[in-house]
């Protein structure tokens, strides 16, 4: 990779603060951990042009990876346009799934083929949960994960369920608690769930 196409962490935490991607205060994630940082990734997409460097660093890193990829797939609503970003990047067939009833679910004609190489891409991923959600689609197709990536992994060692190294832009370390081992800081904050695992 030229160095001309990394992104320093410094930078790459500049933009995000810029985007007002890096918000603080108290919020319940998708996994149902609270933390006192939520990195809301759609409100970086929504400025291509202060995104693009964190997109290319990431398809980089995707591509020295990984040489040979038939396909991404994302998982909506977070993983979408990241998804397609990175598809664009990588000249790669990109398709998501979506939740129907709780569950994900290919749709809107979307198909994995028989035996194809499957990435999965997500904007953020703390746990893993949803990712692991969409290898089961792979799974069912009998086609091949080849592993996970995103723009920020802020899972820690005890939160993630992946057993595999995430590909990542951008590693941050944010504590995560569950509801019983709340911190004094953040029960006195008011609570705000961002996330989009819940909506029906």
């Amino acid at each position: 990779m030229r160095k001309k196409e990394m992104l320093s962490h410094k930078k790459s935490l500049d933009i995000l603060k810029k985007t007002n991607a890096l918000l603080e205060g108290h919020f319940i994630l998708s996994s149902g951990l609270h933390s006192s940082k939520y990195i809301q990734c759609a409100k970086l997409l929504s400025f291509p042009n202060l995104a693009k460097e964190i997109c290319k660093s990431l398809a980089n890193q995707i591509k020295k990876k990984y040489k040979k990829i038939d396909l991404i797939l994302a998982p909506a609503m977070g993983g979408i346009i990241i998804g397609y970003e990175i598809g664009r990047l990588l000249k790669k067939e990109t398709i998501f799934c979506e939740r129907v009833k709780g569950k994900f679910k290919l749709r809107r004609g979307f198909n994995i083929n028989k035996g194809a190489r499957v990435l999965i891409v997500e904007d953020v991923i703390t746990t893993g949960k949803s990712s692991l959600e969409c290898a089961k689609l792979i799974k069912k197709a009998n086609a091949k994960l080849l592993g996970f990536a995103s723009i920020i992994d802020r899972s820690s060692k005890k939160s993630l369920k992946i057993n595999t190294k995430i590909v990542s832009h951008l590693k941050i370390n944010v504590p995560v608690y569950s509801q019983k081992k709340l911190p004094e800081s953040l029960k006195s904050e008011p609570i705000t769930t961002p996330g989009s695992r819940f909506i029906k």
